[in-house]
């Protein structure tokens, strides 16, 4: 792995409004909305045509923004916002997006949701440059390429130039004091949606619940290599690359968006539920109860328990003012996270043989305490079902999983898993039923329904660039073969 990344950008979020009066306002609420994105930082940049302003802060939206005067100074009728996890690059105020670059012939604010595979190896090429960098993430890259481009090119050409030379996963929204733009990688591996308000502004989102949180309509999702802009003309598609193929981060629907959004043309609530019902078929348990994790699995703990055809019941009880665990940013808070974030009810589960289903297991901290605790309060039984594959393969394009070392399912057997965990029974959801469960509506013939499914069999749509050398060496021999003959096609 490169040096200075030594864990991976989880998923954050972004959204932006243009040609609205009050803009920062409603940017501020639809963050609210994708606050489960990202919650150790917090920024909004606005424009009033003439200025642009910024406030951004660590911590969640209501701590960066604790002051009216927060909001206040952000004027104008457009602005972008964004909500943060800080793995590539240090959890500081300066790399808290949306940035803002002040140059000569015009301002430029920038937030970012993903992962570049070449950030590191393009920071290196620009320092060697010339290139000054003011943050540790890979966001800046994109900024350094275009100015770079823009010594012979206009603005859009350079921004293409630059969107084609940077890979990996990628979201980007930037604001101009005349026009909002937003570009997603030739896989659409990072979900952004538009939307329009009834004054007909138009509104770019990571997920389609923060549209309705603004009452705006949902219009379309953003496709892969897609450049939108939009300005006081109106709404403008073009694309910085035909060269696409689509491969939507599976985890979306498994675990990050919220269950009342739609991504390409699927509710999350549902694939989730479906995902439930195909991992009753597949991996069936004789309990008297299924008990779902809060609140990530609750949907797929509904499809199991239906499937089954048993109840359904609340054996687990979630303090909602703790943050989710597995986006804090070392094992320490993690593991400190989940006692202080779930109890077992013991008069529900007391006696009874429990299956408890969950939406993934990737370090396998979390559920070895969530056995635990449901043994402890007098679960006769503990079945553990996993509404997703096994977790094996790490992820490049923007999840806090950057080693195979912390990958459980990468080393051990099922079996094995099961007697580390300390379960009765442990199942997981299969590849296959995974991609039926989501069923992507618009992928057509694509591999794997439209999905990006390699952190479970380890084919990745895209080459890892900088990780390559540091993933190869983490395969065994085999792995490495079936990889290498994977990249030759």
């Amino acid at each position: 792995m490169p040096n200075e990344v030594k864990s991976l950008n989880e998923e954050c979020g972004v959204f932006g409004i243009f040609g609205t009066k009050n803009a920062s306002q409603l940017v501020y609420l639809g963050l609210h909305n994708l606050q489960h994105r990202g919650q150790e930082g917090a920024g909004i940049v606005s424009t009033d045509g003439q200025q642009m302003y910024q406030h951004r802060d660590r911590g969640l939206l209501s701590k960066a923004f604790a002051h009216r005067e927060d909001l206040d100074k952000l004027v104008g009728d457009a602005a972008i916002g964004h909500v943060r996890y800080s793995t590539t690059g240090q959890n500081s105020i300066q790399n808290v997006q949306p940035f803002l670059f002040h140059f000569h012939d015009g301002d430029i604010a920038l937030a970012h949701n993903g992962n570049l595979v070449n950030g590191t190896s393009l920071r290196k090429r620009l320092e060697e440059n010339g290139a000054v960098f003011q943050t540790t993430t890979d966001t800046e890259v994109l900024i350094h390429l275009l100015r770079e481009k823009m010594n012979q090119q206009e603005f859009l050409p350079a921004l293409k130039a630059s969107l084609n030379e940077v890979h990996g996963g990628f979201a980007f929204l930037m604001l101009q004091k005349e026009r909002m733009i937003a570009a997603l990688d030739p896989h659409g591996i990072r979900p952004l949606c538009i939307g329009q308000l009834a004054d007909g502004a138009y509104v770019i989102a990571s997920e389609s619940c923060a549209l309705d949180i603004v009452r705006a309509r949902f219009v379309r999702d953003v496709q892969p290599g897609e450049l939108v802009i939009v300005d006081r003309d109106g709404l403008h598609i073009d694309h910085f690359t035909t060269e696409t193929q689509l491969a939507i981060c599976s985890m979306e629907f498994i675990y990050f968006a919220r269950p009342d959004s739609v991504i390409h043309g699927v509710t999350v609530h549902n694939a989730r539920k479906r995902m439930g019902r195909l991992l009753a078929r597949e991996q069936p348990a004789d309990v008297d109860m299924v008990v779902p994790v809060p609140n990530s699995a609750l949907s797929a703990a509904a499809g199991y328990a239906e499937e089954l055809g048993v109840p359904n019941e609340m054996g687990l009880v979630k303090n909602q003012y703790v943050a989710r665990t597995f986006i804090q940013p070392n094992q320490a808070l993690r593991v400190e996270g989940v006692r202080r974030k779930l109890s077992a009810v013991r008069g529900v589960v007391a006696g009874k043989k429990v299956a408890v289903v969950d939406d993934s297991i990737v370090r396998g901290t979390t559920s070895k305490q969530i056995v635990q605790m449901l043994y402890d309060a007098g679960a006769a039984e503990v079945h553990l079902r996993i509404a997703s594959p096994a977790f094996r393969f790490p992820c490049f394009y923007g999840i806090d999983v950057s080693t195979r070392a912390e990958l459980i399912a990468a080393h051990y057997s099922v079996g094995a898993m099961r007697e580390i965990i300390g379960c009765d029974s442990l199942g997981f959801l299969s590849v296959d039923s995974l991609i039926k469960a989501i069923d992507i509506p618009d992928a057509g013939k694509v591999p794997f329904g439209g999905l990006t499914v390699a952190y479970f069999n380890g084919q990745y749509p895209t080459l890892l660039e900088d990780y390559e050398a540091g993933y190869l060496a983490s395969l065994n021999r085999q792995e490495q073969l079936a990889r290498k003959k994977r990249l030759k096609k």
